[in-house]
């Protein structure tokens, strides 16, 4: 294995659906989430659009990543389970859609 990627449980919700993926731990949590809604959106064929309104969280712990953060900064590791959704901080609150 590439000791430069983490694969991680990716809970879809919007969609209903549930992937493991190979993700690079040195790139910008923001970059990653564009890279995992392009991959989505191929694999669903469409069913998961393209968004620049996504949010990824911790599914244990609740957790918004910060966007400007790498994995390796928020120390990510193989096994994480990890839930993509729509959503986003609008004035200082987040909102989210399920």
């Amino acid at each position: 294995m590439n000791n430069n990627k983490v694969c991680v449980d990716l809970v879809v919700p919007g969609i209903e659906e549930r992937y493991n993926v190979f993700i690079p731990i040195n790139k910008k949590t923001i970059e990653i989430i564009f890279l995992l809604n392009k991959a989505v959106n191929e694999m669903s064929n469409g069913a998961f659009p393209m968004s620049s309104h996504l949010s990824l969280i911790n599914a244990e712990t609740g957790a918004v990543y910060d966007t400007d953060a790498t994995f390796l900064d928020v120390g990510i590791l193989n096994g994480t389970r990890l839930i993509l959704i729509w959503g986003g901080e609008l004035d200082g609150k987040w909102r989210f859609n399920f």
